[in-house]
């Protein structure tokens, strides 16, 4: 196993995780349950057990190849890491190298303060958050399928929105029908929301609770993805309501350029950083720089919530090498806060060995509907 060797080059004896894109890259373990103590042990020789709560004991029965399987049980003097400081000496690992996904969102600051005071003189811990990480950048055969088909539900979502959308229509039917899409052809939840705004709300890249009618004239951003088993394909596109003007065309120009740079800078050899280049040096000779991101995009895989945005992000100076089979969502933002208009587009590619694959079949004009 991949995921042994690793721990063996590091010199560490287990791995402790709590990143639940990890179980799941690992284990099949498919869960939510993460938003409370649980942690999946790893030993260098390969044994997996789960410290969990009682309501995912079948969840992992069902899910996962996990055969050993504990329980730590809630009461009002509940120490979860007592309890994990036992079975970790049943498995021989007492005075032993451990390694700790540290960067989880399944250990919180308070949980990660009582592991390391519970665990103090009994082990030592080194911080071995990226092991995992660094394995799931590199896609399998199996994997990349499931991308094809979340980038398939993304196309899917994104028919639905430009068939739905037109002055006076509510918002929440665009995410309704969008939604709605992804669901009946088999995918899954995405890892977080679905950004859609109109009017000022199309000048933003986060979702925002509250929902407004379409004007005549008006602007919708869409960032969302297709999900297929966790797995992400995102697309980030700006839809124009009524007729666009021409320092939009200019400004949507601008971006298809610049993700156009993108995709060619997306080729085995090249870095990460490389790809942010080709974003900044588009835009900035369009004059754009006051309005692009520091960042323009990131790796996609299989993740959980509170967000698809797997590592490594897209920002300047990266060193992380491209090699065939990671995939990357290329996102273009520029939003004129002067004049309240946007021009987004971003797409997701697949890195082969003669370079970018884009994996959806959408349409690169900008939209008017």
């Amino acid at each position: 196993m991949k995921a042994c060797a690793a721990l063996a080059e590091r010199g560490v004896d287990a791995l402790l995780m709590f990143r639940q894109e990890s179980m799941y890259y690992l284990t099949g373990y498919d869960t939510f349950g993460y938003v409370f103590f649980q942690c999946l042990i790893l030993t260098a020789d390969g044994r997996t057990t789960l410290l969990t709560r009682a309501p995912d004991l079948r969840q992992a029965k069902f899910t996962s190849v996990i055969d050993d399987i504990r329980v730590w049980k809630d009461d009002a003097d509940a120490e979860p890491v007592s309890d994990l400081k036992v079975l970790l000496g049943e498995l021989g690992l007492k005075g032993k190298r451990l390694g700790i996904e540290y960067d989880a969102y399944g250990l919180t600051a308070a949980n990660g303060r009582a592991l390391d005071t519970g665990l103090d003189g009994f082990a030592t811990l080194e911080d071995t958050s990226d092991v995992v990480s660094r394995l799931r950048l590199i896609k399998s055969a199996a994997e990349i399928e499931y991308v094809r088909k979340a980038a398939k539900l993304a196309d899917a979502a994104w028919d639905a929105a430009l068939k739905t959308a037109k002055p006076g229509v509510y918002e929440g039917d665009i995410l309704a029908a969008m939604h709605s899409e992804i669901f009946r052809q088999g995918g899954d939840d995405p890892a977080n929301e679905f950004i859609l705004g109109s009017g000022e709300g199309a000048l933003m890249c986060r979702y925002f609770s509250g929902r407004r009618h379409l004007d005549a004239q008006d602007n919708l951003t869409l960032e969302f993805a297709g999900t297929c088993r966790h797995y992400h394909s995102c697309l980030f596109r700006t839809i124009r309501v009524g007729k666009a003007s021409p320092h939009q065309n200019g400004l949507y120009a601008a971006s298809l350029d610049a993700l156009q740079a993108c995709e060619a800078a997306l080729v085995a050899g090249h870095t990460v950083g490389d790809i942010f280049e080709a974003h900044a040096r588009t835009l900035d000779k369009a004059g754009l720089e006051r309005y692009r991101l520091n960042a323009c995009g990131y790796s996609l895989g299989t993740t959980f919530a509170p967000n698809w945005m797997d590592w490594p992000m897209i920002y300047s100076g990266s060193p992380v090498v491209l090699e065939p089979g990671m995939v990357f969502f290329l996102h273009m933002i520029i939003f004129d806060d002067d004049t309240g208009t946007p021009a987004c587009i971003g797409r997701t590619s697949l890195i082969t060995e003669t370079g970018a694959e884009p994996l959806s079949g959408a349409d690169l004009a900008l939209p008017i509907v």
